[in-house]
């Protein structure tokens, strides 16, 4: 189909090429008369603006907020960060910015100021990983308040009405993740569930999800199994922690696999590789450097991967799309439930866009 411009359009309509190119940017100072014309012709042509054209000539600014929780340079978050200044790069002929803002994961008070930093801002977009539901909630609701669109990442909250969400199907990870251990552990009579909790609970929804589906699992497949559960809490030495693995370990020689929901399997794979400790391995998940390390020596068993990368890319890119180019945006976006072992772990490629 032959390209329409804008002076074929001025003739057909009868009008000036100027006129054409205001109505085109919805721009003032053209006559009803003028406008109906155009409009007609554009009809009749099934017209379909550039829209990258367009936006690169309205050059206008676009600021996209991150709320995230502060972390340490190896966590799962640093590379959700990666993706979204990824994303921001790919997209900089059209004056995309990014700032991130850092809350403390289990400080209300301090998520609660970074929502009123952010709010006061007055953004383009906010991508959100979530805090606690009740407080998240409020801060939704006066993004909503404000027309400012929502982007979920991490954790799925429905009720927040968001624009759309990127991460993985927690309940259906968890499942996968008791498929896969059970694998190994079939003849086990107990396993080990390592959580890092403070005040009672773990650091997110998704970990509570992922604990759901692999309890849900257990219950239909290997009822009889034993879930020994301890908990490394947050705010100890990490000298500790070996203290309390050796004492676990000691206690329960029957246990010779476990399970975590968090990105930290590294600390107790970390610790049966000091120990020489051959016949206990844990599972799971992300692909942070060491964990990978312990997989490729064998103290860990498998790690599940959820594209952290992928994800902080993703989301500002559909960012991009339904704000700067009008597209429509899929709700729920899943990432790939994918099982890494020592073997393939070096095949794994978390940047491809």
């Amino acid at each position: 189909m032959a390209k329409i411009r804008i002076k074929d359009i001025a003739e057909q309509a009868g009008v000036s090429v100027g006129t054409v190119d205001r109505i085109l940017h919805n721009r003032p100072n053209v006559s009803a008369s003028a406008r109906k014309k155009v409009e007609e012709v554009l009809e009749k042509i099934n017209y379909k603006p550039n829209m990258y054209a367009s936006a690169l000539a309205y050059n206008k600014e676009y600021i996209f907020y991150v709320l995230m929780p502060k972390h340490s340079s190896e966590a799962y978050w640093a590379e959700i960060e990666e993706g979204v200044q990824k994303a921001c790069e790919h997209r900089s002929d059209f004056n995309v910015e990014t700032k991130i803002l850092y809350y403390s994961r289990y400080d209300a008070d301090d998520f609660m100021k970074q929502c009123n930093i952010c709010i006061d801002a007055q953004p383009s977009a906010v991508v959100l990983v979530p805090s606690q539901v009740d407080i998240t909630k409020m801060f939704a609701e006066k993004l909503h308040e404000q027309n400012i669109p929502l982007m979920l990442l991490d954790s799925y909250l429905p009720e927040l009405n968001p624009l759309s969400f990127f991460g993985q199907d927690s309940f259906s990870s968890g499942y996968f993740a008791a498929k896969m251990l059970m694998l190994l552990a079939r003849n086990d009579k107990q396993i080990m569930m390592m959580k890092q909790m403070k005040n009672g609970r773990v650091s997110s929804k998704q970990q509570e999800n992922r604990e759901i589906g692999f309890r849900n699992y257990m219950r239909a497949h290997y009822p009889e199994v034993e879930i020994l559960e301890l908990d490394l809490p947050l705010d100890v030495e990490r000298e500790k922690y070996s203290e309390m693995l050796e004492e676990f370990f000691d206690s329960h020689p029957e246990v010779h696999n476990c399970i975590t929901f968090a990105s930290k399997a590294y600390l107790v794979g970390e610790f049966l590789s000091f120990t020489k400790r051959q016949d206990v391995k844990i599972m799971g998940y992300d692909m942070v450097p060491k964990n990978a390390a312990c997989l490729r020596q064998g103290s860990i068993s498998f790690l599940i991967a959820q594209h952290a990368f992928m994800q902080g890319f993703h989301c500002i890119d559909a960012l991009f799309k339904h704000i700067v180019l009008k597209q429509e945006v899929k709700l729920v976006n899943y990432m790939p439930i994918e099982l890494l072992s020592k073997e393939n772990v070096d095949f794994y490629h978390r940047t491809q866009i």
